[in-house]
């Protein structure tokens, strides 16, 4: 009778989560590229996302993207999904949504990318960052957006969306360039002369008094606690390291320029064996290319371009396996192990783009990483 009695104590928790989770339709392993289904059997409707640690859970908030033959807009948002193995995620539904309103600039139409959520322990909030365009212009406006919740599912209250460090220069920006007195029309585009200018912050100058372009965008929390804005600035031709405020919700005016003129965007950020390590694309749109990585000694210190982290073939490493990075995961309970989070952009259905999940490795110091069409956690070490 007490054997009995052990094998049902034992098999009630695991007949439990089979009711709710369906013991079938469980994902066992990551499958790169493929349709990834949540516990309601539905492909993971989070792109260009970020995911948060926090309580024993994982919380992974992304692009809500409407199928291709969705016409309400007013669905439109930010999803969230949570998790406990990182492998099976529950929907929570939308953690922000699109406001009905057409006195607000968050409305159904507008676009919404990337977003970011952090977790602030000064003031108990959770503050979410994403790439903001208005309705029916485009990627014109270039901003960021904020939002902030009690409780990290959400409901998150929008705040606003601005152009950051308004009227500020970055803090290495040299004297000479402040001068300087060229502008966009007298040069040739494409031209020698004004990728020179570019470097030299040319759409800095331009940009100053109303504040700087952020597109692509990611959020890095220093071990500190010091949180930074990492954005596509400068007609997506330089990065922006962008310091946030102790309470997360705005910008300090404290910034500096990374890799000027060198065209990146995607960045992906994470701190490792003392270095500051950060993924780029170039930018192609939603066609990938080959991915980029730069490291530093310090985060607002000079990042130095090591090369392509991708190790495939030669047309693999040509698209980043057919990626484009979004965050660079750290596995909680694993030292140095870190999980590549990229997207697989299917332009004509773009909630069908596909995740593409890879195992971060080392090779001289400086991680890699390679494709694995089915793997496990236990690849990381």
């Amino acid at each position: 009778m007490r054997n009995h009695n052990k094998r049902s104590i034992i098999s009630l928790p695991i007949l439990f989560f089979c009711i709710i989770a369906n013991c079938q339709d469980l994902n066992h392993s990551f499958k790169p590229g493929q349709i990834w289904p949540d516990t309601q059997g539905k492909h993971i409707n989070a792109h260009g996302g970020g995911i948060i640690y926090f309580n024993d859970t994982y919380y992974w908030f992304g692009e809500y993207r409407l199928t291709r033959l969705e016409k309400d807009k007013s669905r439109y948002g930010v999803s969230c999904y949570s998790s406990k193995d990182l492998l099976n995620w529950k929907n929570e539904g939308l953690a922000l949504k699109v406001i009905n309103d057409t006195a607000s600039i968050l409305n159904p139409g507008c676009v919404i990318e990337r977003p970011k959520v952090i977790y602030n322990k000064k003031t108990g909030k959770f503050v979410m960052w994403f790439h903001h365009e208005l309705k029916g212009q485009g990627y014109k406006a270039a901003l960021t957006g904020v939002a902030v919740s009690n409780n990290i599912t959400g409901p998150y209250k929008y705040i606003r969306s601005l152009r950051p460090n308004a009227g500020v220069w970055p803090l290495n920006f040299p004297e000479e360039y402040k001068k300087a007195t060229v502008k966009d029309s007298d040069l040739k585009n494409g031209s020698d002369e004004w990728k020179l200018a570019v470097r030299e912050g040319l759409f800095i100058r331009r940009d100053f008094e109303g504040g700087q372009m952020a597109r692509d965008m990611t959020i890095f929390v220093d071990k500190d606690g010091k949180a930074y804005h990492v954005h596509a600035a400068e007609e997506n031709m330089t990065l922006h390291f962008s310091e946030l405020t102790d309470d997360y919700l705005d910008f300090t005016g404290r910034y500096i320029r990374v890799l000027p003129g060198e065209s990146n965007e995607a960045p992906a950020i994470f701190f490792s064996k003392g270095r500051y390590f950060m993924f780029t694309s170039g930018t192609t749109g939603w066609k990938p290319n080959a991915a980029r990585l730069a490291v530093a000694n310090k985060i607002f210190g000079e990042w130095k371009s090591v090369g392509n982290p991708c190790r495939g073939t030669e047309d693999e490493n040509k698209i980043a396996f057919g990626s484009q990075s979004t965050q660079i995961l750290p596995v909680n309970g694993k030292k140095n192990a870190f999980i590549y989070m990229g997207d697989r952009w299917i332009p004509e259905n773009l909630a069908d783009s596909r995740h593409i999940w890879l195992p971060v490795e080392w090779e001289n110091g400086n991680p890699v990483i390679k494709w694995y069409p089915n793997w496990n956690l236990s690849k990381l070490k």
